[in-house]
């Protein structure tokens, strides 16, 4: 069991550290909007947020990855490793494909998700959005098993959008007409090696670039050099929060907690209390939580993360869930945004059920200030199921070209 990370001495000098891709996104920052993202100084918005959530939804937007944490598993156990690890019966993934995953502790209390992509029969990378070392190293004791860190060893890209098919094809990557959702392919773009997968965090047709940092500009400019005759945008993490709670996807540590990061017993959420029953396998055999889940899953629920549509046009913002005007505090919402698109509030809100079952009748009791004045305002609130939004170009293949 090895562990590679590499180690700038002087890391001290710089607050946060810069991506392969950083001195293109200065170019185009008009913001100057900046934050941080695992060591990394990215761009919360690049020029404007309303041109980057449209080049998502309309043309193509193109966002900096690099933080993200990866980690490189290989080894004769990967395979068994991975398997305890994960709550999801991945029994039938296969090399060139890509799998989302979450990973509980013994109480069955969700640590993080992620994407598992397989590249060769024992050789696989796992990436996250929180560091998670530690815990890979303490579940891989007794295994043949390779754990190694390659987050700053690997340059990454979202292109995503309804024209990212074509913006891709035109920059010179070739041989993507059959990679399907979830597909992983090693392609080239001109003569720069590029592992490009079908994956993304926006709920539409998108790819994800995986290449060496010194190969990263030079992506960049391969793809950037097609505007013109495409409408390409850099985006920022702003648009990302938009677009991704309308896809309904889950953030963990921001839309519940972990339970590396709750403080207090109780405030840490399982799988099935946040929306991701469906990526629990009880029959897989075991794995890191599943008796707790067992157990849990055989008693009535006791809260949810569900999606819920807000009445009205007013900015939502953090919001308690009441049964009714008059009625009981059962939740609150945990994410929100107006959906452009969709011409609606929608949010992502943790709600105590009754009974077992999610209360029929939901109002959102929220603030909001106009002319700097505070008022007080109640929506009525609709659980939805599905996603919010879900283009059908998102899974065509070959996607239409544009």
């Amino acid at each position: 069991m090895t562990n590679s990370i590499t180690i700038d001495r002087a890391h001290f000098r710089r607050a946060l550290q810069r991506t392969p891709f950083h001195d293109r996104f200065v170019a185009l920052s008009t913001a100057e909007e900046w934050m941080a993202w695992n060591t990394y100084k990215v761009p919360r918005v690049v020029d404007k947020l309303s041109t980057e959530y449209f080049a998502v939804r309309s043309g193509c937007a193109v966002m900096d990855l690099t933080p993200m944490e990866k980690y490189r598993i290989t080894g004769r156990g990967a395979r068994e490793f991975l398997d305890r690890l994960v709550t999801r019966d991945i029994s039938k993934l296969r090399p060139g494909r890509v799998t989302y995953v979450v990973w509980c502790n013994d109480e069955g209390r969700v640590i993080d998700d992620g994407t598992l992509f397989q590249f060769a029969e024992s050789e696989y990378r796992l990436c996250s959005q929180h560091h998670q070392l530690d815990w890979l190293l303490m579940s891989a004791s007794g295994f043949d098993v390779n754990v190694e860190v390659e987050t700053h060893d690997v340059a990454a890209l979202a292109v995503q959008g309804p024209t990212s098919y074509s913006v891709l094809t035109a920059a010179g990557i070739n041989d993507l007409e059959q990679l399907k959702p979830f597909d992983i392919a090693e392609l080239h773009c001109g003569d720069i090696p590029v592992t490009v997968s079908r994956t993304g965090y926006t709920g539409d047709l998108g790819y994800e670039l995986w290449t060496d940092p010194a190969h990263a500009l030079h992506l960049w400019d391969a793809i950037f050099g097609v505007q013109g005759r495409f409408d390409i945008h850099a985006m920022g993490l702003s648009a990302l929060e938009m677009v991704r709670i309308e896809a309904g996807f889950v953030m963990p540590g921001f839309d519940f907690n972990t339970t590396e990061s709750a403080v207090r017993n109780g405030y840490d959420r399982s799988p099935y209390e946040v929306g991701l029953g469906w990526v629990v396998n009880l029959d897989k055999g075991h794995f890191t939580g599943r008796k707790a889940l067992q157990a849990e899953k055989a008693q009535p629920a006791r809260r949810r993360l569900i999606k819920i549509v807000v009445d009205g046009n007013k900015p939502v913002g953090e919001a308690f869930i009441y049964t009714g005007k008059k009625g009981k505090l059962i939740g609150e919402i945990k994410c929100t945004t107006w959906s452009p698109i969709l011409k609606a509030n929608i949010a992502l809100a943790d709600i105590d059920c009754i009974n077992g079952h999610l209360p029929s009748t939901l109002w959102a009791r929220f603030d909001y200030q106009r002319e700097l004045k505070w008022r007080t305002a109640w929506a009525e609130c609709h659980a939805q199921s599905k996603p919010f939004y879900n283009p059908e170009h998102r899974s065509a293949t070959p996607p239409a070209t544009c």
